[in-house]
């Protein structure tokens, strides 16, 4: 085939290829053998995810549900994605409202955030879990276009029973990831996913050009940046300003920042001070100063920020939502706004550090504990360094150092020492 990407030669018969896939699957499966030959007109990006496939899916299974109501809506809110949203409606709604197709738009993670078409579509799609909220990535879900398309960060289509999971094979798919033009990081892919008409040139050429598009509107979308991670004094960027916010200014830009929608002038003051009783003029004057320093990026009623932020705690959530250990370490710069007693921003600050810590010490990667026990804020880290240890092999020289640490942290906090 020219384009390996491609599910279909021109001029293939559709129902034929159906029928060598799926006893290509079938003979697949019944090898039992998940690093075996696969026999048939597999192409080779199909034959490398199905091996990727067999070691984590049951291919009867239907994709997991893991965000649903509140909790789902609030993630796509404050996902990237939702600002090219309407794009997508506009560039692939037309195929998505003719009853066959659908669009589809998932997070790097592989979450379906959005999946829209007509209720006859969405009905059928609804069978096998193809809905918001559902985790269509490799290792929950198989062979999918959105899922091979964020795992080899590239365009595909997936054809009919391509699909690892069975009850998926009825459908063909096309995905093309979004990355963001800023910082080339992977946000997620675009998806339209109907029937065997789709396995042409066009639907791959369409969702490629969808994100194309997406990725050219975010870097046209003239936000602001906000680094607050590890620093009492946060900078905001605005294009080529660069606005050093004292720490007062700090907490209150950080906590705008984690409320888009805006805060009243109640709201903003208990998540500012608490139950402590202040003059409602204090938090004025502190507006006051601040609006003057960011001219027209501060609103009122209700207080909030008038152009997107890209927040580098912001950054750590969406790493830390996607279980992404790695990226998280590597984003993670020290407590947000260390020195803050504002409980708003102690709330924000504890999740994320409980967050990051947490997540290290389920992947019990000893690499990633030793570089966060090393660190300032992990040193005294007493759950870090007992996984440290219970993640170091047998014999290896840092076994000592770690045990060490362990005693003396368990007489530092008074615990019994073992």
């Amino acid at each position: 085939m020219t384009n390996p990407w491609l599910a279909l030669e021109s001029g293939a018969d559709a129902a034929e290829r159906t029928g060598e896939l799926r006893r290509a699957h079938e003979r697949y499966l019944s090898a039992g053998t998940i690093d075996g030959p696969i026999d048939g007109p597999v192409r080779a990006v199909v034959a490398d995810s199905w091996r990727r496939s067999a070691r984590a899916v049951d291919p009867d299974a239907l994709a997991p549900l893991e965000l649903t109501d509140a909790e789902l809506e609030e993630y796509r809110e404050a996902h990237p994605l939702a600002r090219v949203l309407p794009l997508f409606r506009d560039l692939l709604g037309g195929i998505a409202d003719d009853g066959r197709h659908l669009l589809a738009v998932c997070d790097a993670a592989g979450r379906l955030l959005w999946v829209e078409g007509h209720r006859g579509a969405r009905a059928r799609a609804e069978r096998m879990n193809f809905v918001a909220g559902a985790r269509w990535d490799e290792s929950h879900a198989g062979t999918n276009a959105p899922g091979v398309a964020i795992t080899v960060d590239h365009p595909v289509q997936i054809f009919a029973a391509e699909h690892f999971a069975v009850p998926v094979q009825p459908w063909t798919c096309a995905a093309a990831p979004i990355h963001d033009p800023h910082t080339g990081r992977l946000l997620g892919a675009v998806d339209v996913t109907g029937g065997d008409n789709l396995a042409s040139p066009y639907s791959l050429a369409l969702v490629q050009a969808a994100a194309r598009a997406a990725e050219a509107h975010l870097a046209a979308d003239h936000g602001a940046t906000l680094t607050a991670l590890g620093r009492d004094d946060a900078v905001l960027g605005e294009g080529p300003r660069r606005i050093r916010l004292g720490p007062r200014h700090s907490e209150i830009v950080v906590l705008l920042a984690c409320h888009p929608e805006g805060l009243s002038s109640d709201q903003l003051s208990a998540e500012l001070y608490g139950d402590r009783m202040l003059n409602p003029v204090t938090l004025r004057a502190e507006l006051s100063r601040l609006r003057h320093r960011l001219g027209p990026l501060l609103d009122s009623r209700p207080y909030r920020l008038r152009v997107p932020v890209r927040a580098d705690f912001q950054a750590l959530a969406e790493h830390l939502a996607a279980a992404d250990a790695d990226a998280a370490l590597r984003s993670y710069r020290g407590p947000l706004l260390p020195g803050s007693d504002a409980p708003g921003v102690v709330w924000q600050r504890r999740l994320l550090d409980d967050g990051v810590r947490d997540l290290l010490v389920a992947r019990r990667d000893p690499a990633l504990l030793e570089r966060w026990t090393r660190a300032p804020w992990g040193r005294d880290d007493i759950v870090a360094w007992q996984a440290l240890l219970a993640a170091l092999p047998t014999g290896s020289p840092a076994r000592a150092r770690a045990a060490r640490r362990v005693r003396d942290l368990d007489a530092e906090y008074g615990l019994p020492v073992l």
